[in-house]
């Protein structure tokens, strides 16, 4: 049997996602937690690059970054597929899952980190890419259709971590008035049973939220 490892972290979202598409493949792995704030020797020598979680290793090779990971995933174990087989699918998977990374996370990061006379610009900002992304979603109960696929998977900040955030510090970006269409996929996606064994338990992640946001300075 092929000898898998995760490096990885219990609040992160980019482990998470590698996990969760090893859960949907039937893949087993050996998990190993990783300390971030005093990273392991293990760690340094597989990511020396970026020294971050996820690390996947296979049969004694090393790949980093999530996205990178997910597809390798795809492409080594064939069953239940993240990705969709057609060309043109695949590429607009490939597309909303980057624009969640590179456009979505840094915006909702923007907000919480910055100062209170540049929030409201940073709002205005997140609203505006998750209006983008709810209008990518339509009618569809997942990104992939009718099961959870490669752009579902990278969105697990938006349907999970983004709700703890709120409660941690007073900040509702995401409501059903707001988006309606969205807080349905975040319902239906939280309540998916391969998601609710791969997202880290509520209590604990607002406990470990909450210390680093003033709950008061993040209500508008």
């Amino acid at each position: 049997m092929a000898e898998v490892k995760l490096l990885g972290a219990w609040g992160s979202p980019f482990s998470r996602r590698v996990e969760m598409a090893l859960k949907l493949k039937g893949v087993e792995y050996e998990y190993i937690e990783q300390d971030l704030a005093n990273k392991s020797p293990l760690l340094l020598k597989y990511n020396p690059i970026h020294k971050k979680v996820p690390v996947l290793l296979h049969n004694g090779k090393a790949m980093a970054e999530s996205l990178v990971i997910l597809e390798y995933i795809d492409e080594t174990w064939k069953s239940n597929p993240i990705l969709p087989e057609d060309p043109y699918d695949k590429a607009m998977a490939r597309f909303w899952a980057k624009f969640i990374d590179e456009k979505c996370m840094p915006a909702i990061w923007q907000i919480m980190w910055s100062k209170e006379n540049e929030r409201e610009k940073a709002i205005e900002e997140a609203i505006q890419h998750l209006k983008t992304l709810e209008n990518e979603l339509k009618d569809k109960k997942f990104f992939g259709g009718e099961t959870i696929g490669l752009v579902d998977i990278v969105a697990n900040f938006i349907g999970f971590w983004l709700g703890a955030a709120a409660e941690a510090t007073g900040m509702e970006l995401v409501n059903k008035e707001r988006f309606p269409i969205l807080c349905k996929w975040i319902d239906e996606y939280v309540n998916c049973s391969v998601v609710k064994e791969n997202i880290p338990p509520r209590d604990k992640l607002i406990a470990f939220l909450r210390p680093r946001f003033s709950a008061s300075s993040w209500k508008y």
